[in-house]
């Protein structure tokens, strides 16, 4: 099965956080889960016992918002001869928009996994987890610091760096004197070094183990050590047939896991992280430059710039929570793009025509989310357009420093 793009990723992702957000004054909201080897005719029976069963509900308003609910449903099916190859996915019903007023809201989507079990929900809010599930990133690897000082375990899911354990040992430093005394001081903390590898082999071990899905481990600390750990098999053998590769790195804290992703995707490049920082680190490289940079950021340029075609790729934050708003005037027709926020959305009154003497203000014509519209534009130009993750350095500069928007031009241009 095709595993989703980064687009179609976070186009289900936002689609999820719209049905999050939607919520029922009481049980007037359905989900319903179809899976592809269930047929259409028994999901209408279903709905038609439970439009059967819904007449019972005490609260006439909520009993008719519930049974619009089903009817919309049943009337959407009309178009399916039988469920796509995944499955098929409704959410359906009225949500609350204050001052005790409702909304009907509907949702028809089509999973790129498929849906194993047919399940129909009427609650106060959608049932998504099935969905959100398929966000669980398929590649995972394991990651484990450690000298004689310190050992942290973590996780690699995506681009998110997860700390699951840190230790500290207490196998003593070195040790001053000379003689005998020295060497026997030498032989105890051979030993306690032993003990202290024992522990944290068995701990790495239980961790991993209990983590499913875990494509290898890499290994990193200062020094020799990681290495004679990895050699002297100090894990359990099935953690150890794992081991993709050891890095050098300055620390064994939480602060060394970045450092060991870093050290990692630079010779990984199936790694999602390697990719987003390989396209962060040719932009900066550009933005650097005091001449012929082909570095592009900001709103307002980077649009021109694609307008112009010489854009090569397209750099988006994920995080980016904008709209491109369509505004047109009833009376003279003239038409007003913009760009605003999704919170600045709740509240926004369109201004008034500023090409007529109409007093009237202008009407929303089109609503698009910004990163759509942005990439549909990169796409009619043949640029490449690239999503990166919130929550890796690359995408936190992104985000922050740049506002979630940037280009890299196929050549230099005056914007």
């Amino acid at each position: 099965m095709a595993e989703m793009t980064p687009r179609e990723k976070y186009v289900l992702k936002r689609k999820l956080e719209e049905l999050k957000a939607c919520k029922g004054r009481h049980t007037e909201l359905i989900s319903l889960y179809i899976p592809p080897n269930k047929q259409i005719f028994d999901v209408n029976a279903y709905l038609k016992n439970e439009y059967s069963q819904s007449q019972n509900i005490k609260s006439k308003t909520t009993m008719k918002n519930v049974l619009s609910a089903i009817e919309s449903i049943m009337s959407r099916l009309k178009q399916f001869k039988r469920p796509p190859e995944n499955g098929l996915v409704f959410f359906v019903g009225h949500k609350s928009v204050g001052s005790d007023k409702t909304e009907m809201v509907a949702y028809v989507i089509e999973p790129s996994t498929p849906i194993t079990t047919f399940l129909y929900r009427c609650d106060s809010l959608f049932y998504t987890e099935p969905l959100e599930q398929m966000f669980i990133e398929k590649e995972i690897f394991g990651l484990l610091l450690l000298d004689r000082r310190e050992c942290t375990v973590g996780i690699l899911k995506g681009n998110r760096v997860e700390l699951l354990k840190y230790m500290t040992s207490q196998v003593p430093g070195k040790h001053g004197r000379g003689g005998q005394s020295q060497r026997r001081f030498e032989r105890l903390t051979e030993i306690a070094a032993h003990e202290w590898f024992v522990k944290c082999g068995d701990k790495a071990s239980e961790i991993f183990q209990a983590e499913e899905g875990i494509k290898g481990i890499f290994v990193g600390g200062p020094g020799p050590t990681k290495q004679y750990f990895v050699d002297e098999n100090y894990l359990h053998y099935e953690v150890q047939d794992k081991i993709m590769d050891t890095f050098d790195t300055g620390y064994t804290d939480e602060y060394g896991l970045k450092e060991l992703v870093s050290a990692a995707s630079e010779t990984m490049s199936e790694l999602k992280v390697s990719k987003e920082k390989k396209v962060m680190k040719r932009f900066l490289k550009e933005v650097k430059k005091t001449e012929g940079s082909l570095a592009v950021y900001g709103e307002q340029h980077v649009r021109k710039a694609l307008e112009m075609g010489v854009v090569d790729t397209l750099i988006l934050s994920e995080n980016l929570r904008k709209y491109r708003v369509k505004l047109k005037c009833p009376s003279c027709e003239h038409s007003e793009s913009l760009t605003i926020s999704e919170e600045e959305l709740k509240d926004f009154a369109p201004p008034v025509c500023s090409k007529c003497s109409n007093s009237s203000p202008m009407a929303i014509e089109i609503k698009l989310d910004l990163i759509d519209e942005l990439s549909d534009l990169a796409e009619k130009t043949g640029c490449k357009a690239e999503l990166i993750s919130i929550g890796s350095e690359e995408g936190d500069s992104l985000y922050s420093a740049f506002n979630g928007i940037a280009g890299i031009l196929r050549y230099p241009v005056d914007i």
